[in-house]
């Protein structure tokens, strides 16, 4: 049926879809001054939680914390409403360190959307976008399926898995969004009729099972951590919830028996029997595909996990799967700790439409149509984490075209998030995209400990961090400074004491005496360990501010290192590469490289350089050709 479109309100900014993704969008314009529409399906499921009711974790935690740095709201959000906060990694070195919190599912989706509501140039509308209003080759509103038509200068979407979404379990399968809402139909079918490649991605979700029926005391209890943590820069220590408070998580595994009951059901497995078509993520398998890949292994690991406080629900994390219904049940009741464990919702699989991310630039904007901008699990990626940190970019550059302000781009040596939009504007992904610590060649500087030293201040200018936080960020640093600069001109003897210390850690004993900073990067010494040996500071040091004088004296060497890497790739990173140049009229390169710079359009010769099949010799070619200002024209 068609409907008549009626004009609804002209705005700035409209974002399509309340994930993860589109909260942290909306929230961006909106704060930077924007009047901003957020228009989703259903308003109850504003920033929901429809797969592992978590936050962080490897790779993940350090992104909350670079959004929380840009001025985002997911580290907030997650500090006022998870159950259960732990460090992770704390064994190995700062570069690998992060946190995860396990969160409250129903609370963290509402006081989301209740921070929202609050902000003042931000309108909630629940509706469902079918197509984009494009004129000249700008994006310039929406219409929804009531015909609505909101006017705009920028549009962002994040549809998520609602993009065409199909549900299936076993041998059933049908049209929906995720946790059974109503998926997003024509929306997909508008961007192929613009010229969009679309993909096909699948994700899962375990089964949900109730608490009240599982036997704990044959499982490993995953108690928080005691110590305080925050993934916000802004939440003091004490609004810590204290360790009593918090939900432990339970460990237990699977066995020989799970196993035989999964390969005796292979033929009802979706993923085996074909019915699945979309390509799923690699590091987070499924249950029946982890069985068959890694068939040498007699048990997997599983974390049973609280959704909540006001909820006896448990996600099985480690257990995804879209298995018949009957089928799960059994494996369920096969796992020490569930035997008798009832199972309250089925895992699923879901597939899904992903915009190829080739066709975007840097800055999320798409290379199709001026003004729209893509995010989330809408460019491949998987994960909250992940979604929100693309959410933020696309936000503020939609807001800064509203403004008439000049673009803003992450480098990789800026943040994780400018590792993970790199990646997939310059390398694509054939499967759901998923930040690993080991994906980012500068890790060493972009580390959980030092988000806020990295991005504090482009937040700042950009407008969503206050006059009142930079104050403050201005104030820690002189700290460290102040600190850094004691240590560097107080020197530590060769005393008794001082040598009977590094005696009992086995350490080598000193002659001379040694700066302070130089004897704090012995392995085996510790900031507070220096501190006995010289005078206290005039005021007692925020545990924050000694972190950071330990790793940066410890890792100083390494540091520099990678900062002489980070030095050279923006060298490169300078010299842009225009947008009329005709890569057919360049001798010499490669047919493969020529290929791929007329898909990928590269807009440096640093973002040329990490396109898979582009030789040095290629480069060489372009960065000649550019330098010496021979742009061949576009045929008009």
């Amino acid at each position: 049926m068609d409907f008549k479109t009626y004009n609804g309100s002209d705005y700035d900014v409209i974002v399509v879809g309340a994930g993860h993704a589109g909260s942290e969008a909306a929230l961006a314009a909106a704060r930077m001054g924007n009047k901003t529409l957020l228009i989703t399906i259903s308003l109850d499921m504003v920033a929901f939680m429809p797969c592992n009711p978590s936050i962080g974790g490897p790779a993940k935690g350090i992104v909350v914390r670079e959004i929380d740095a840009l001025g985002g709201e997911m580290g907030r959000n997650i500090d006022k409403t998870y159950v259960q906060m732990r460090m992770l990694n704390t064994g190995k070195g700062p570069a690998v360190r992060a946190l995860r919190a396990q969160a409250d599912k129903h609370l963290y989706s509402s006081e989301m959307k209740h921070t929202m509501e609050k902000e003042e140039n931000l309108t909630l509308r629940q509706g469902t976008v079918d197509s984009l209003i494009v004129e000249d080759g700008e994006c310039r509103g929406v219409v929804t399926n009531t015909g609505a038509k909101y006017r705009s200068k920028s549009v962002v979407l994040t549809v998520g898995t609602a993009a065409r979404g199909k549900i299936i379990i076993g041998e059933l399968s049908y049209s929906s969004g995720p946790n059974n809402s109503q998926p997003a139909i024509k929306l997909s079918e508008n961007l192929e009729a613009l010229g969009f490649d679309l993909e096909r991605f699948k994700t899962g979700t375990p089964p949900r099972v109730d608490g009240n029926t599982i036997d704990y005391s044959v499982t490993d209890e995953q108690p928080g951590d005691i110590e305080p943590n925050h993934f916000s820069f802004e939440t003091p220590d004490e609004d810590y919830i204290d360790v009593k408070n918090q939900l432990s998580c339970w460990l237990t595994y699977t066995n020989l028996k799970t196993h035989e009951i999964i390969n005796a059901n292979l033929d009802r497995a979706p993923m085996f029997s074909g019915i699945i078509k979309g390509v799923g993520p690699r590091y987070c398998p499924s249950i029946e595909d982890k069985i068959v890949r890694f068939s040498d292994k007699p048990r997997h690991q599983l974390f049973l996990e609280p959704e909540g406080r006001s909820t006896d629900e448990f996600y099985v994390q480690g257990l995804s799967t879209s298995m018949p219904e009957e089928v799960q049940q059994e494996i369920i009741h096969s796992i020490k700790g569930l035997e008798n464990a009832e199972l309250m919702r089925p895992g699923y699989a879901i597939e899904y439409d992903v915009v190829a991310p080739y066709q975007l630039r840097p800055t999320l904007e798409t290379k199709l149509v001026k003004n729209l901008y893509t995010a989330g699990q809408t460019n491949g990626t998987s994960g909250y984490e992940e979604a929100a940190g693309q959410g933020i970019i696309a936000g503020i550059n939609a807001g800064l075209r509203a403004l008439g302000r000049e673009d803003f781009t992450l480098n990789r040596s800026d943040a994780y998030i400018g590792v993970m939009i790199d990646d997939l504007v310059t390398k694509g992904t054939n499967e759901p995209y998923r930040l690993l610590t080991s994906r980012a060649e500068y890790r060493l500087i972009l580390r959980h400990d030092n988000a806020d030293l990295r991005l504090t201040e482009k937040g700042y200018d950009i407008g969503l961090i206050s006059e009142d936080r930079l104050a403050i960020f201005e104030a820690k640093k002189a700290e460290i400074e102040a600190e850094k600069a004691r240590l560097q001109a107080f020197r530590i003897k060769p005393t008794d004491d001082v040598n009977a210390f590094l005696a009992e850690h086995e350490s080598a004993a000193l002659k001379d005496g040694v700066l302070a900073n130089e004897f704090l990067r012995r392995p085996e010494v510790t900031y507070a360990d220096v501190a006995k040996f010289m005078p206290g500071p005039d005021h007692e040091l925020d545990h924050r501010i000694i972190e950071q004088v330990e790793i940066q004296f410890k890792y100083e060497g390494y540091i520099k290192k990678a900062q002489e890497k980070v030095a050279k790739l923006k060298r490169m990173e300078a010299k842009k590469i225009p947008t009329n140049i005709d890569y057919d009229s360049i001798e010499g390169i490669a047919t493969e490289a020529r290929q791929k710079f007329i898909k990928i359009q590269p807009e440096t010769l640093a973002q040329a350089s990490r396109i898979s099949g582009v030789n040095p010799a290629d480069l060489s070619i372009l960065a000649v050709y550019i330098e010496q200002g021979k742009i061949a024209k576009v045929n008009s």
